[in-house]
C-alpha cells in the first residue's frame, strides 16, 4: 500500500513528523510506503496538491485549494485544523504618503494572477487579505483601483529531487512575490499583501511600512485567510477502506506536535526549512510559541473561519458550487486517534 502526504510551506506538524522520520516509523512496520508528491516527476500528480486527485494522500496546509477542489467534486473528508498566528500585512513603500488604513481610499493595490496555475490560490489569498483590511479601515472595494499583475511563472516547480520534500523550495519559492514587489519598487502599485515569514523579511528588505496589520487584529475572523486555519484533509476512499490508517496519521501528527512543544530549538529549524526563512523571522512572523501550535484539533472557531473561506470564494467566483463544510469534516477519525492515544498514555 502506497500512501503520499503534501504540506504547504507553513508551520505544521506534517513538517515535523516527516523531518524526523516519525511517518515512516509509524507506517513502514505495516508494509505500506509514504512518500512526498515531490517524489513524482509527474506534474499531474504534483499538482494533487491542489486538486486532491492523488489516491492515498493527507494534505496538511491552506484551505483554499482543498475548498477549491472539493467545490469541483473531489472526494475529501476534512480531518483537523490548527491555527497558527501569521504575520499578514498591506505594505506601501514610505514615499507612498499612505499614513495609515485610511490612506487607502483612492490607492492602487497590486494584484497578481497566475497564468499557468490550476488554481490560482495567491491572488485569492491576497484579495481576501485586502478585503479584510478594507473593512479594518471601514472602507470598500470601490475605494481603492485593483491593478492586475500577470504571472507566468508556476507555483509548483519540477519535481523527483526528494522523497520527503516540500513542493514548495528553490527559486520558485523565492520568487513567490516578485512581481508584486517589484511592481511595488517601480511606482507602478502603492499598496500590495504579503504574509508569513517571507513576507515579514520581504517587508524588511523593501523598508516598506505595514498600512494594516491584519495578523495583530484582535478579532480572529478578520484574521482568516487562506492560511488561517490550517486544514488536513484525506480522500473519502481511504478513510472508508482503511479507517485505521487515518487514525494512526493523526496519533502521529500530535505525537510530532506533542515533540514539538517539548523541542523548541529543534522544531523552530525544522519549521524554518519549511517555510524557507530563518528562524529570526519565523519568529517574528509565527510568535515566540509556534512551536506549541501545531497540534491538531477541530474547534469551532476553525470550522466557523473555514466557512468564511468558501463563502469567499463563492462571493468572489474562484468556486461555482457551494456545499455544506459540516458534512465536509468527519469529527470520528480525530476523536478516535485522541481516545487511544489517551489510553495508551495513560496504560489502560
Amino acid at each position: 500500500m502506497d500512501l503520499w502526504y503534501t504540506r504547504c510551506p507553513l508551520p505544521t506538524a506534517s513538517g515535523i513528523a516527516i523531518e524526523r522520520g516519525m511517518l515512516d516509523a509509524a507506517f513502514s512496520p505495516q508494509g505500506i510506503s509514504i512518500r512526498s508528491l515531490n517524489a513524482s516527476p509527474d506534474r499531474t500528480v504534483r499538482e494533487a496538491h491542489y486538486d486532491h486527485g492523488q489516491r492515498g494522500m493527507f494534505r496538511q496546509g491552506g484551505s483554499m485549494p482543498p475548498i477549491w477542489s472539493r467545490s469541483r467534486g473531489a472526494e475529501t473528508v476534512v480531518l483537523a485544523t490548527s491555527w497558527v498566528k501569521e504575520y499578514q500585512a498591506l505594505i506601501a513603500l514610505p514615499e507612498s504618503g499612505i499614513q495609515g488604513p485610511a490612506g487607502l481610499r483612492g490607492r492602487r493595490f497590486g494584484l497578481p494572477r497566475r497564468l499557468n496555475d490550476p488554481f490560482d490560490y495567491w491572488r485569492a489569498m491576497c484579495l481576501c487579505g485586502l478585503e479584510k483590511a478594507l473593512r479594518i479601515a471601514g472602507l470598500a472595494m470601490d475605494d481603492i483601483e485593483i491593478v492586475d499583475l500577470p504571472v507566468t511563472e508556476r507555483q509548483i516547480a519540477e519535481g523527483g529531487a526528494s522523497r520527503t520534500g516540500t513542493l514548495w523550495r528553490g527559486q520558485a519559492r523565492a520568487r513567490r512575490q516578485s512581481r508584486e514587489m517589484l511592481a511595488l519598487i517601480r511606482g507602478e502599485v502603492d499598496i500590495v499583501y504579503t504574509a508569513s515569514a517571507p513576507g515579514a523579511q520581504l517587508t524588511a528588505f523593501a523598508g516598506a511600512e505595514v498600512v494594516v496589520n491584519i495578523g495583530e487584529h484582535p478579532d480572529a475572523a478578520l484574521q482568516a485567510n487562506n492560511q488561517l486555519p490550517i486544514i488536513l484533509t484525506v480522500d473519502r476512499g481511504l478513510l472508508r477502506d482503511r479507517p485505521d490508517v487515518i487514525v494512526r496519521y493523526l496519533q502521529t501528527l500530535m505525537d510530532a506536535a506533542a515533540w514539538a512543544t517539548k523541542h523548541a530549538e529543534q522544531a523552530l529549524a525544522i519549521i524554518a526549512e519549511d517555510v524557507s526563512a530563518t528562524r529570526e523571522w519565523v519568529l517574528e512572523a509565527n510568535g515566540a510559541n509556534v512551536h506549541q501550535t501545531l497540534q491538531p484539533a477541530l474547534a469551532a472557531p476553525h470550522l466557523e473561519a473555514l466557512e468564511s473561506m468558501k463563502d469567499f470564494l463563492l462571493r468572489h467566483g474562484y468556486i461555482d458550487r457551494d456545499f455544506s463544510i459540516a458534512d465536509w469534516v468527519d469529527s470520528d477519525p480525530i476523536k478516535q486517534a485522541l481516545l487511544e492515544r489517551g489510553a495508551h498514555a495513560t496504560g489502560i
